[in-house]
């Protein structure tokens, strides 16, 4: 048990960052009330994870080669970057971080690193934001021009603007869980350590934790500071984040959640007007994941080089 505590310790960061992904827009707008959406995310992000979690597994564990030592430092090192950078308030990538610490800890090793698949994941990434964007962009214009034609009883848009949370937020936690377990877990099973099934539950009840404990701080952040976010607005950038995940999960690529809110958050402020998308927010935010994967790389690096 002691051996995979470090991938407990970063699937509880990850639900503590990640949670604002898929319930922060929503809450923060005030549509639904945060108890709801936490009760709602926690078992649809548990069903993701068991359900389609481990199809990213092979790409998390083909990045380089693993023995128990080195997945317990990279996933050690990933977890105490996410924590930090959760810590200081930014929607970080935990893909990045674990994928860095994978790097960091090959490197170390002098063991073969499978750069052609670095490089996918790395465009994977790219794509990840400016997807999210034009998804939500284009989502924006489209429901808005149905709500305004066929939904004009306030009232009655309130009513289908509460209940399509409800069942976005649904969809959301649960492809959170199954794009993501495989960064807390994904290390162990290469490793041979657990079971894709046992990952697959370990990580999931870890993300879980994560967010039941220390998920407020993140909300804020993703929820208001990027772009002001109306409640319809915050159900078209919720649904363009989790059509993301869905559509890269499966390919099995692990992508940030974070990367996705911020793309969808920033599209839906385009569509509105590019003046109420904070330039500077947006920019912190990107320092933050470049930050996140060189912090992973060198940190697993060092924590090697200090067990070793």
């Amino acid at each position: 048990m002691f051996s995979i505590l470090p991938g407990v310790y970063l699937g509880w960061g990850l639900g503590s960052n990640d949670a604002a992904n898929v319930f922060g827009p929503p809450v923060t707008s005030g549509l639904i009330s945060y108890r709801r959406a936490v009760v709602l995310a926690v078992i649809f992000i548990l069903l993701g994870a068991i359900l389609e979690g481990k199809k990213c597994f092979a790409t998390v564990g083909g990045i380089t080669v693993l023995s128990l030592r080195a997945a317990f430092i990279a996933t050690l090192a990933a977890a105490m970057v996410v924590n930090l950078m959760s810590w200081l308030g930014f929607p970080v990538s935990t893909s990045q971080a674990i994928i860095g610490s994978l790097v960091g800890i090959g490197l170390l090793n002098q063991v073969s690193i499978c750069y052609h698949k670095l490089i996918q994941i790395i465009i994977c990434w790219l794509f990840t934001p400016l997807g999210a964007a034009v998804i939500s962009y284009l989502f924006f214009l489209l429901f808005g021009y149905f709500y305004q034609r066929k939904v004009k009883n306030l009232q009655r848009f309130n009513s289908v603007a509460r209940i399509s949370g409800l069942l976005i937020i649904c969809y959301a936690a649960y492809n959170l869980g199954a794009n993501n377990v495989a960064n807390t877990t994904g290390a162990f099973v290469a490793a041979g350590v657990l079971s894709p099934f046992l990952a697959t539950l370990l990580g999931g009840m870890s993300i879980i934790l994560g967010v039941l404990t220390y998920s407020k701080n993140v909300v804020f952040t993703v929820g208001k500071k990027i772009a002001p976010l109306d409640p319809f607005s915050g159900l078209v950038a919720l649904l363009s984040t989790a059509i993301t995940l869905h559509l890269f999960t499966q390919i099995g690529v692990p992508i940030s959640s974070s990367q996705a809110i911020v793309g969808a958050v920033a599209g839906v402020g385009l569509a509105r007007g590019a003046k109420t998308v904070s330039k500077t927010t947006l920019f912190l935010i990107f320092v933050s994941w470049i930050l996140t994967l060189l912090l992973a790389l060198g940190l697993a690096y060092i924590l090697g080089f200090l067990f070793k």
